[in-house]
Formats: C-alpha cells, structure tokens, sequence
C-alpha cells in the first residue's frame, strides 16, 4: 500500500516518471519566458516599423519623429527630464498617499454607519463623474500653482476606485465567520482588523494598482493647469514649441514611471497576499 508521502517523493526506480516531471518543468518555464518576451518582442516590433514608416515615408519630425530621434533626446536632455520626473513623481506618490488614505478612512465609516454612506456616497460619485479638466483650475484658484493644487488634484483621482473597492472589500465577510468571531469572544477591533481587514486585502491591492497609474495622470494634468516644473509643464512647453522628440521622450518618462509605480504595488500585493495566491497573481 503506497502512502501519500510515497506518492509526492519521486523514486529513483520510475525512470518514465522523473522524465515526465522534468518535461512538465521544463513546460512551465518555457511559458513564464514566452510571457517576458512577447511583449519585449512586440514592442521592439512596433518601434521598427514606426522608424522604417518614417523614414520611408518622409514624415516631417514635428508630426512625428523617430524613435531614434526620441532616443536621442532622452540622452541628451536626461539631466531635464529627471528633474521634471522627480516634481511630477513627488505630487504623484503625495496625491497617492493622501487619496488612498481619505478612501480607506471613509470606506471603514461608510461599512459601520450605513445612514452615513447613503447621504455621502451619491456625492463621491457625482465628484468622481466631472472630468479632471474641469475641476483642476477650481483646485488651482483655491490652492494655488504650487505643489498643493496638484497633489489634491492626484488625491481625487485615486480616492474613488479605492473608496468603492475597500467598502465592498470591508463587507466582504459571511455571516457565519463574525458568528465564529463572535463566538471566540473577539472584540470590534479584532474582527475589524483579523477578519474585516483580511477579506478586503485582494480589493484594495486592485484598487492600488489603479490608482498606481492614475495618480500620475492627476500631477500631470495638473501641472498644465499652471506649473513651472513637472512632466505636464514640459509637455505644454514641447507642444508649443513644436519640438515633438521632446514631447515623446516626456511621455515614455512619464509612461515608465507610471509602469515603475504600477510594478512595486504589484509586488507589495504579491508579497502581502501569500495566503491568497490566486488573488494576488490576478
């Protein structure tokens, strides 16, 4: 009679086994590389065709220049481009914090005080409808054209996404697990923090990873609304001045950030959510 631990330890005498379980391995990893190639692969396709149909088709630089052309640029004015990066990055992760934060705070009041979602809850949405264009220069006037008005112009963008996830995250609980709570004498804390908390994890990682890449769109909108510095300052200043190399060598800055951000939420999400690793490769 075999047991289970027979049946998971391989044995040197099943030859066709062993042989079996390396052609699965070596399955799996041919799948996770095909997975980081294809889209380097793609990318690199895009970008060949772009140089070759603008070279071939004698496109004027100013409408769209090369990708060699980009290239250049991002060397040359590196020094500028970082410098403009770090003002846009550091109103992004502000804008990031404090809108996540103000959503979590008020997602937790909005699960325990259901008289206080429904008056208030219609009234984020509404806010949440109105595109950032319009609202950005009332932001600007009330805050003015320093890093404040972009910041919470980056804060709004990320409150709602997070606000909605974490509240349906925060009820994502049965009644049978807060009868067990109840039972095993939990305090309100404790079920807040051991059972409430825990469930909402996987929303809030997916609510982050949004708000990853939307805070950056926030500083940068903002930042054309009335700036000096920032990425959105020196797109508005390429765009005026017809210098397009500089104008895309901005967005691939801004766009490599963006993606830069995106991945470290990503790998907070996969780091936390070890008990739940279906969640956390979605």
């Amino acid at each position: 009679m075999t047991t289970i631990m027979d049946q998971a330890l391989p044995h040197r005498g099943f030859s066709a086994d062993d042989g079996e379980r390396e052609r699965y391995q070596a399955r799996i990893r041919a799948l996770q590389w095909r997975k980081r190639l294809l889209p380097a692969v793609a990318c690199f396709g895009i970008l060949a065709i772009w140089e070759i149909a603008v070279r071939g088709f004698e496109i004027p630089p100013f409408l769209a220049p090369a990708p060699s052309a980009v290239a250049q640029v991002l060397y040359a004015d590196f020094g500028l481009l970082m410098s403009n990066l770090l003002t846009t990055a550091t109103e992004a992760i502000l804008g990031f914090i404090i809108g996540n934060l103000a959503a979590l705070i008020i997602a937790t009041v909005f699960v325990y005080h259901r008289t206080t979602e429904e008056a208030f809850f219609p009234i984020a949405v509404m806010v949440h409808t109105v595109p950032v264009l319009a609202y950005a220069p009332i932001l600007v006037l009330l805050l003015g054209n320093g890093l404040e008005a972009k910041i919470a112009i980056s804060a709004l963008i990320c409150f709602f996404p997070t606000l909605v996830n974490m509240t349906r995250g925060l009820r994502n609980v049965s009644a049978q697990q807060l009868e067990l709570m109840r039972i095993l004498s939990a305090s309100p804390r404790e079920v807040f923090v051991k059972l409430r908390i825990k469930s909402s994890l996987p929303y809030l990682f997916s609510a982050l990873k949004i708000a990853a890449s939307t805070a950056v769109i926030g500083a940068i909108v903002g930042e054309w609304i009335g700036a000096s510095n920032g990425l959105g300052a020196l797109i508005i200043q390429a765009t005026y001045n017809y210098n397009s190399p500089l104008l895309y060598a901005t967005i691939v800055v801004g766009s490599a950030f963006s993606g830069l951000f995106f991945a470290i939420v990503s790998w907070a999400e996969r780091r936390t959510l070890t008990w739940n690793v279906d969640e956390a490769r979605s």
